[in-house]
């Protein structure tokens, strides 16, 4: 498969090399800020991975300075339809199914959608320049990709509260002290010590790795199926409770400079 750069219709830069293919989101610009292109371009492109012999295990990372700032803030205010039609409610999981292993590689900011991308991947590995923040509360708008049932899986619920309460950031070293991320390396060695993760994954047997990775799975859906129904229905009832408004796009600088002062 060859390497495909990101065109402002597929702001993913998609690579393989060895068995792993390589996911990069990119909108520097926007601080790889996801935008209907972008959510269909990572969709894409994570079942071509998941179609093609020639990928093992899958990475997904972002063009630096972020991994990715969540949804475009600018379709919150400018246009919410967009954004709610680009985000269903529901059980909805931002990626297709799959059965190969996704690695997470933080190299940045990931923020409210963003670290909803982030908690649906296998596992992360974090640069120590990644950050952490569910700002969901702050937007006005509530999620629909499985944080609330994915982030008190991983760090408990009194931990995943204190996030989503008060929107701050948790830093790289706290988020492993947290159990978020499973290792914090130097940023220039991210995607170094992330390939070196997944070559050892493509080392062992392929039908082995999937039917782990599947048993693993299954007992979480089994786990967490009923929360992640929970958030849904939440989503719902508040998405009705709410209307698009001037408030909303009023917040929209206001967390951005929240964001850059806790940086």
């Amino acid at each position: 498969m060859p390497l495909v750069e990101a065109t402002p219709d597929h702001p993913v830069r998609v690579e393989v090399n060895d068995g792993i293919g390589t996911l990069t989101m990119h909108r520097p610009e926007a601080r790889n800020a996801i935008n209907p292109a972008m959510r269909r371009a990572l969709r894409s492109s994570l079942a071509e991975f998941e179609a093609s012999d020639d990928v093992q295990v899958m990475i997904l990372t972002g063009t630096d300075p972020a991994f990715t700032a969540g949804l475009d803030l600018k379709m919150i205010g400018d246009d919410r339809t967009s954004l709610l039609s680009e985000t269903p409610v529901g059980s909805s999981n931002p990626f297709p199914s799959r059965t190969k292993p996704l690695i997470g590689a933080i190299n940045g900011v990931a923020i409210t959608g963003g670290f909803e991308l982030a908690l649906n991947c296998d596992f992360l590995i974090a640069s120590e320049h990644a950050r952490f923040a569910d700002t969901h509360a702050r937007v006005g708008v509530m999620p629909g990709w499985g944080l609330t049932a994915l982030l008190a899986d991983a760090v408990g619920r009194t931990r995943a509260r204190q996030i989503s309460l008060t929107g701050n950031f948790v830093t790289a070293d706290q988020a492993l002290h947290w159990g978020l991320v499973n290792e914090v390396v130097a940023h220039p060695h991210l995607m170094g010590r992330t390939r070196e993760i997944a070559a050892a994954i493509v080392d062992n047997d392929q039908l082995g790795v999937r039917q782990m990775l599947a048993t693993y799975a299954s007992q979480e859906a089994e786990a967490l199926s009923p929360m992640w129904d929970l958030e849904s229905a939440g989503s719902a009832d508040f998405g009705k409770a709410t209307t698009p408004g001037a408030d909303v796009a009023a917040r929209r600088e206001s967390i951005m400079e929240r964001g850059r002062a806790q940086l």
